[in-house]
Parts: C-alpha cells; sequence; structure tokens
C-alpha cells in the first residue's frame, strides 16, 4: 500500500476528514502489522472551530503539535481512561487536524482482540467484533495507539496511513459527538462516514 503524502495532509481539514475515508491506518507494533480502514472521521478547523483544542490560537503544551506540519498525529487522553487519535492538516502554524473516529479491521485482528478483550478475534461475540473499533477510544487500544504516538510523523514507517484499492461508497455528513458545549460549532455538519458500514460509532 502506498503511504499517503504531505501534500495529502496540507489542505481543509474538512476535505482531509472526507479524503480518509477508506484510507487505511497501519501500525506497527510488536513485530506485528495492525492495519484497519478508516470509516468515520471528524474536521476540526483550528482557531475558527469552537470546538477545537486551539480555538481562538489557544497554545498549551497540550496542543502545540496541532501548530506542526501537516501529517503530524495528535494524540490525547480524554476522561482519564480513553485516549483519541487525530491527523493534523493545514500548513504549519494553522492548527486544524482530523479525528479519526472508528476503523475497520483488515489485518491483524487476533492481536487487536488480544488488545482489546484480552481473547483471540475467533472467539470474540458478535457484540465484541463490531465493538472492536468503533469508537476512537476503542481503536486506539486495539492498534495500540497512546500518548507515545503524539507527534508522530505520518510520512514514516511505524506509524503511517496508505491507500487501498478503491472501493465506491457514499459519504454521510453528520453532527460531530460529545461536542455540546461549542454553541453554534456543535450543529455543524463535520463528522463524516461511510454510509451502512457496520464500525462507525454513531449512525
Amino acid at each position: 500500500m502506498k503511504k499517503l503524502s504531505r501534500e495529502f495532509y496540507n489542505r481543509d481539514s474538512i476535505l482531509v476528514a472526507q479524503d480518509l475515508l477508506g484510507k487505511v491506518l497501519v501500525h506497527q507494533v510488536g513485530g506485528q502489522r495492525l492495519a484497519a480502514r478508516i470509516v468515520e472521521t471528524e474536521a476540526y478547523m483550528g482557531v475558527i472551530d469552537k470546538a477545537a483544542h486551539s480555538y481562538g490560537g489557544r497554545r498549551t503544551a497540550r496542543v502545540e503539535v496541532m501548530y506542526g506540519k501537516p501529517g503530524l498525529t495528535y494524540v490525547f487522553f480524554i476522561y482519564g481512561m480513553y485516549h483519541c487519535f487525530n491527523v493534523v492538516t493545514r500548513e504549519e502554524g494553522n492548527p486544524q487536524a482530523v479525528l479519526v473516529r472508528a476503523l475497520e479491521p483488515v489485518e491483524g485482528m487476533d492481536q487487536m482482540a488480544l488488545n482489546r478483550f484480552v481473547k483471540p478475534y475467533e472467539q470474540l461475540s458478535k457484540a465484541q467484533v463490531k465493538g472492536l473499533t468503533n469508537g476512537p477510544g476503542k481503536l486506539c487500544r486495539a492498534l495500540v495507539i497512546d500518548k507515545s504516538c503524539n507527534g508522530t510523523d505520518l510520512c514514516g514507517n511505524t506509524l503511517y496511513l496508505a491507500e487501498r484499492p478503491a472501493d465506491s461508497f457514499e459519504i454521510v455528513a453528520a453532527k460531530r459527538i460529545g461536542i455540546d458545549y461549542a454553541e453554534e460549532a456543535k450543529d455543524y455538519l463535520w463528522r463524516f462516514y461511510i454510509k451502512g458500514n457496520p464500525y462507525v460509532s454513531v449512525k
């Protein structure tokens, strides 16, 4: 699979969020390759977006990586228990990002199942199979993505995004999840997902 280029990420988050659908997230970890297809994303538009960590030009140690070059990872911790994986977009100094909300497992499912449920994939219930990577915290645990991955260059060879053979699908635009604090921004249709995919977190 061909890795996505720096130029791919150096665009508006709304465009990148849509174009990431169908691409594959790969993590080479512990001598094993874990890979899953992106089926749901959310765009965060930086200084103008009340839902973004960088809204209004906020610049803290936590969000500093968002101001970095396009194609870096922004991994943060929420509720004291979940990691969230984001892709930094736009040129350096313009702190936009895309949250990857859900994945469809492609390769390394046994290890993903062990990471999430401490048992092999074939022993998972139907609910556990569906719940393997259908949320931002779930996918991070399945693919071993944590704060140590924050700031990783996705143009490298350990954690990256890649093309896959094209398949046709319909993209649904919807409201983002869990941002009721963001006033009018909570109603923006900046969440995108593949219509009908069973791994989408919220239909």
